[in-house]
């Protein structure tokens, strides 16, 4: 079991570089600007090169490797030159798919798990919904019992792979209990009637990326497409959650990584009042304080790869990742736009779609205010209820 990155995984990682270098950052402006990437002709791509399902058993087309190989994956897709791609790939592989390889059943493995491991399908995780995003608990999607089937009413919203998804891993209430009680994970084929894209959703930033919003107007799937027990969904939700979290620390710390590198760059070049703008205390001091808080950083999501790969409970100390990661990141996008002057206002310019892509991070897959209150209740540092 490997505690941190050994000569293979260093060898991954020259693969998994060249291929962002050669197949995702030359696209990236065309993707942006068609607001839409081609995930089935990249996810396949990716599948063929076995980066989709590395984890996940070889019985399956996975690779059946340590998470550290995952690691390394994450970190140099968060290289690609922009927050859209990275996202729709970690979509794929540590949140649509975690659950289903866990506690799908064999069926269900062999007709969703491996076809997205191999990029034949693209999948989405569909939790979120208009009136219930950080609190999952509040959902209304329901999947009523109807024989062998279960027939689906409601709305998501905030779909990442929205609109090119195959199927979905769908949480969805199977019973009229409250709260976290009486919810089902369900996988649900996007060719099932009464199923439709509402429509796609414009965003500040991640332009590639299609977010939509989705309906289901009695869409009938059958009952053995739920993954796990009935109404053990929410849990096995959260349990989710945990590795998508992880999956954002990892891509982010990269993420600024490359906005910090552009701007070392830019400030080399840039000369004012006859030298380098690096050459100013200010500015290479700030550079110097952000990179010691980044590296910082990587050392806490490595930490959580340890105890991740140990199979301890990673819940607290991935809560702070991700919330480190969010809040870094905006004084990271910030700095470095302030540091480009006027050229880092332009669109010509990348760090200007990194300023607005990273500011995500602090939202997506649980913002920060979550994140707080997860580290306070571990630390039992919450007011007591009543």
């Amino acid at each position: 079991m490997s505690l941190t990155f050994n000569e293979e995984h260093e060898m991954f990682r020259q693969t998994v570089r060249r291929f962002v270098q050669t197949e995702i950052r030359p696209n990236i402006e065309e993707w942006e600007e068609a607001r839409i990437f081609p995930a089935h002709t990249l996810f396949k791509k990716m599948g063929d090169l076995g980066l989709l399902g590395l984890t996940y058993p070889e019985a399956y087309g996975g690779g059946g490797v340590d998470y550290w190989y995952n690691a390394v994956m994450l970190e140099e897709i968060g290289r690609a030159g922009c927050g859209s791609v990275p996202m729709a790939v970690a979509v794929q592989t540590d949140m649509a798919t975690p659950a289903l390889a866990e506690h799908g059943s064999e069926e269900l493995k062999r007709q969703f798990l491996a076809p997205a491991i191999a990029g034949d399908m693209v999948a989405a995780i569909a939790i979120s919904e208009p009136d219930a995003g950080s609190d999952v608990a509040a959902i209304r999607t329901y999947a009523r019992s109807d024989g062998d089937d279960y027939l689906i009413n409601g709305s998501k919203m905030w779909i990442t792979n929205g609109t090119q998804a195959d199927y979905l891993t769908l949480l969805a209430r199977t019973s009229d209990e409250h709260g976290y009680r009486g919810m089902s994970l369900i996988v649900v084929p996007t060719k099932t009637p009464g199923f439709s894209v509402s429509r796609k959703l414009e965003k500040m930033g991640n332009h590639a990326s299609d977010t939509a919003i989705l309906s289901f107007d009695d869409v009938r799937v059958p009952r053995r497409f739920r993954i796990g027990p009935q109404g053990m969904g929410f849990i096995l939700q959260m349990q989710q959650f945990q590795k998508e979290r992880l999956a954002a620390a990892l891509m982010g710390v990269s993420g600024m990584e490359e906005a910090i590198q552009l701007t070392i760059n830019y400030t080399r070049e840039r000369h004012t009042f006859g030298k380098p703008l690096i050459d100013n205390q200010w500015i290479h001091f700030k550079i110097a304080e952000l990179l010691t808080e980044v590296e910082a950083l990587r050392q806490l999501t490595y930490h959580c790869v340890r105890m991740l790969v140990a199979e301890q409970d990673i819940t607290k100390e991935v809560s702070m990742a991700k919330l480190k990661t969010g809040r870094l990141a905006r004084e990271v996008a910030d700095t470095c736009v302030q540091f480009h002057g006027g050229m880092g206002y332009v669109e010509e310019y990348p760090i200007a779609r990194y300023y607005r892509d990273a500011r995500l991070l602090s939202i997506g897959g649980g913002a920060d205010e979550i994140m707080l209150g997860i580290i306070a209740r571990y630390e039992g540092i919450l007011p007591r209820r009543g």
